[in-house]
């Protein structure tokens, strides 16, 4: 049987599937497991404009990214339009992802774009997401269920779509609703359905809390009533997306919800890491309720030619220390010796000396321990704590194609024989991406990080002319010199060069912030 053949027998053979994933609202640690497993595997990303731009990270980088449009820019794409494209997509035996804001079975347009695909024959997959209004009450600290108020609760459309003539809501039975109503879409219509829902018999006095941006840096929370929503939106000139919450659990809404109490809520910060290194800063910087935005400026490759490091892999006995100077140089260095069929007893013998405990814990994964980490993490220190040892031999230095001479020559100054070689190529990015690029023109970064002195000379050639708008966090004062040559001072600095000492100078940098914000308001009070 003929490969052709065989494939004939195979039901939707050369289809691809589609998954319906909902990516839950803002924050994106709000998407599932599942809608992450999807993404990794995806050649084609479809997302709406609600969809945080960070849950691109995990398409493969060859996936096609697609917007849809929003109203704010530009024309946005009619339903026909993007079943059109998922079909020609899957057509083309390609996996696709059609990210939806929240989840897609909720206002989410699930079933045009379901019962679509199912009369083309598409494979079709549907992954649920956390909607807006459960975000918005967790959030927010709202129970949408009480024992003592509210035993239901009822997902209601502000708006609803013209086609229908008139509104096929029954407000009578929402007004006697017993729980919780939430509205999705509600905010340009609420003067409409707050008049009907109390014409109907509803309190015009039933707590009402708004939570606009849910699970964004500028998420914010309003407490009013029902008969005083429609002025609060106009007065507070309230613009979509909102949920909306009626009903008497409202009134649990505290002033301050654990959200916005997190140290760095509000703060969103430019990661500019290589992506490879992205991880531990966007972790460190979430669990503190940072919203983090990741474009490396530097990309990390392999080195054009190997030979170097190749011999110096071959004379491995010939040194007494091996010195690595950052994480990458290990995983090269690393992943070089076993290429050429050896392993880790190649360095019986050798020392190891690293730059910080960063590189350290690198070490560790490959099962190794580092003999000299310095007190202080610096090129400048190490070479110091080298050149204390007694006796001097062969060092084999292993770091990047560029950066900065000062450890190779502190070494041979201090009478060592150094064999420097390049374990990978470290290259500037030279474009922007357009969504960063937007973010910035908004201003709605408000940090950068620069985590060590080559990044901080890319950021600038990258980012020089938003960064007058935004505060620079330095990795270390070596770091933050590098930005001052470049006219650039650092509005936060490691006390300990770390990862997470830049992460907890930033908090600090913010606490400092509000504290004398709340002072000013105190004073003119």
């Amino acid at each position: 049987m003929t490969d052709q053949d065989k494939q004939k027998d195979v039901p939707n053979a050369g289809l691809g599937t589609v998954y319906l994933v909902g990516a839950g609202p803002g924050d994106p640690r709000l998407i599932t497991l599942w809608g992450i497993q999807c993404l990794q595997k995806a050649d084609v990303v479809i997302y709406d404009y609600l969809v945080n731009p960070a849950l691109l990270e995990y398409a493969p980088k060859h996936a096609r990214r697609i917007p849809l449009g929003h109203h704010s820019q530009g024309r946005v794409l009619s339903q026909e339009e993007i079943n059109d494209l998922i079909l020609a997509a899957a057509r083309n035996a390609q996996t696709v992802v059609r990210l939806k804001g929240g989840d897609p079975l909720i206002f989410g347009r699930f079933a045009e774009e379901a019962s679509f695909l199912r009369r083309q024959g598409i494979p079709t997959v549907i992954i649920p997401g956390i909607t807006a209004a459960l975000a918005a009450a967790s959030l927010a600290e709202i129970p949408l269920t009480h024992a003592d108020q509210a035993s239901a609760v009822a997902f209601v459309a502000g708006n609803e779509h013209s086609y229908k003539g008139e509104s096929h809501l029954d407000y009578q039975a929402l007004a006697r609703f017993p729980g919780t109503l939430i509205y999705y879409m509600g905010v340009r219509s609420a003067g409409e359905w707050t008049r009907q829902l109390i014409a109907h018999g509803k309190s015009a006095t039933t707590p009402v809390v708004l939570v606009r941006r849910c699970g964004w840096p500028d998420q914010k929370v309003y407490k009013t009533t029902l008969g005083d929503l429609p002025q609060l939106i106009a007065n507070a000139q309230i613009k979509p997306p909102a949920v909306i919450i009626v009903g008497e659990t409202a009134r649990e809404a505290p002033t301050d919800a654990w959200y916005v109490r997190q140290p760095l809520f509000g703060q969103c910060v430019l990661v500019t890491r290589a992506e490879e290194q992205a991880t531990e800063l966007r972790d460190l910087l979430e669990s503190l309720g940072a919203h983090v935005v990741i474009h490396p400026v530097i990309e990390i490759l392999p080195v054009f030619d190997w030979r170097p490091l190749d011999e110096a892999i071959s004379s491995l006995e010939s040194y007494q220390w091996i010195v690595f100077t950052s994480g990458n140089g290990v995983r090269f260095f690393m992943e070089r010796l076993f290429h050429l069929g050896a392993d880790a007893r190649r360095l019986r013998g050798v020392q190891l000396a690293v730059i910080g405990p960063g590189t350290a814990a690198t070490l560790r994964q490959f099962g190794l321990r580092a003999d000299l980490v310095p007190g202080q993490f610096c090129a400048e220190k190490l070479a110091e704590e080298l050149n204390r040892l007694p006796t001097r031999g062969r060092i084999l230095l292993v770091r990047a194609s560029r950066g900065r001479p000062v450890l190779l020559d502190e070494l041979r100054k201090g009478g060592w024989d150094v064999n420097q070689v390049t374990a990978y190529e470290s290259r500037d990015v030279t474009i922007i991406s357009q969504e960063v690029e937007r973010l910035l023109t908004e201003g709605r970064i408000h940090w950068v990080t620069a985590t060590s002195p080559s990044i901080a000379t890319a950021a600038v050639r990258l980012f020089g002319n938003y960064l007058p708008r935004v505060r620079i966090a330095s990795i270390s004062p070596i770091t933050s010199a590098v930005l001052r040559e470049h006219g650039f001072e650092p509005a936060a600095e490691a006390q300990t060069y770390t990862i997470p000492g830049v992460v907890d100078a930033i908090v600090e940098a913010v606490r400092r912030e509000r504290d004398a914000q709340r002072r000013n308001i105190d004073n003119s009070s």
